[in-house]
């Protein structure tokens, strides 16, 4: 859900691209992008593109001909990483668990012992599960391989613990319109100096254009070399969402995603539905899937729900369709009312 705060910040008067007036907001956005990602890497800042277009620009860029790159594959976003490497002629190599599980520190090592990749990747909130894999099992497994670890952190990125810099990431990429409740358009990407040194070591020019980190960066660092042309009103809508982070604080926002999850799940149980994802620890907190009850049509449910309450609720994705439904309480829908709300209207529904 878009905050009250990013929609209104758009319908400010659009300034030019070298302005002053954007320049200033652009390394605003950059600051909060870093503390949201819990990192210090200069090179952080946003893709012009939907999370998909932050994927493909980690991925074209970092996994190169030739190389090997090894996925941590429990869904449908770790297969999507999978697609792009394979486009970009890498060896891909992948450890599979069933959907809705994540990997431990002893699978980790074993396979990237056993492998021994140039780039490894992982999903760190998979959208089509709702698991959340933290990433400090695969992290030191990685660095340990000499690989460098990228992470896909689409959903996980403003609404729970990104933390990069303390799980060992050098590559993330997110989206605007999940934990930061912001319109979609933008996705912001964050390099480590490892990573970025190694980007400059690239023995040839990545075979994307509009993708290509090192002409885009040389758009927000001095002299702000042009690249493409940004929407002025989609980074007023990011500095707003980020500034209503940082008055939240952070680690308040992270706790009331958690509180709300926990209540809803709670409710959902006593509905007879089964979360997907077993162990609590293991759940995305603003993202929860969840098994219908015996004899309950998804569908049908989903489809009164938004009928009788304009409440809509996602299906599943990929081998889980039909299966469970995805129900999001991000940002603003991260409260008790909202999930009393849902909870109170399924009933009728069934």
């Amino acid at each position: 859900m878009v905050d009250t705060r990013a929609y209104e910040a758009m319908s400010q008067p659009v300034v030019g691209i070298r302005d002053s007036y954007f320049l200033e907001i652009m390394a605003e956005i950059r600051t909060g992008l870093r503390e949201v990602f819990g990192t210090e890497n200069q090179m952080t800042f946003p893709i012009p593109a939907g999370g998909s277009g932050a994927m493909e620009a980690a991925v074209a860029n970092f996994v190169w001909p030739g190389s090997k790159f090894a996925v941590f594959a429990s869904g449908h976003f770790a297969d999507r990483m999978t697609a792009m490497a394979q486009r970009q002629r890498a060896t891909v190599v992948r450890l599979e668990k069933p959907w809705g599980q994540v990997f431990t520190t002893a699978e980790a090592e074993e396979f990237l012992d056993r492998e021994r990749p140039d780039v490894v990747g992982f999903v760190q909130a998979e959208t089509s599960t709702g698991a959340y894999q933290s990433g400090r099992a695969i992290g030191p497994a990685a660095r340990k391989a000499g690989a460098l670890l990228i992470a896909d952190c689409v959903t996980s990125l403003g609404a729970m613990p990104v933390e990069l810099d303390a799980v060992g990431v050098d590559v993330a990429f997110s989206c605007s319109q999940k934990g930061l409740s912001c319109p979609s358009g933008l996705s912001p990407i964050s390099i480590s100096p490892r990573a970025w040194e190694r980007l400059q070591q690239r023995p040839e020019e990545a075979f994307t254009w509009y993708f290509d980190l090192r002409l885009i960066a040389k758009y927000f660092e001095p002299p702000h070399v042009y690249h493409h042309t940004p929407s002025p009103p989609l980074y007023y809508a990011m500095y707003e969402g980020l500034a209503a982070i940082e008055e939240e604080g952070l680690r308040n926002r992270w706790n009331r995603h958690l509180r709300a999850n926990q209540r809803l799940i709670a409710g959902l149980e006593r509905l007879g539905f089964t979360p997907l994802v077993t162990r609590p620890e293991d759940r995305i907190w603003h993202l929860t899937t969840a098994v219908p009850p015996a004899g309950v049509n998804e569908v049908e449910l989903r489809q009164r729900l938004l009928e009788k309450y304009s409440i809509e609720i996602a299906s599943g994705l990929g081998q889980l369709a039909g299966k469970v439904l995805r129900i999001g309480t991000m940002g603003p829908l991260a409260t008790e009312e909202s999930v009393d709300f849902l909870i109170d209207a399924i009933p009728a529904c069934m």
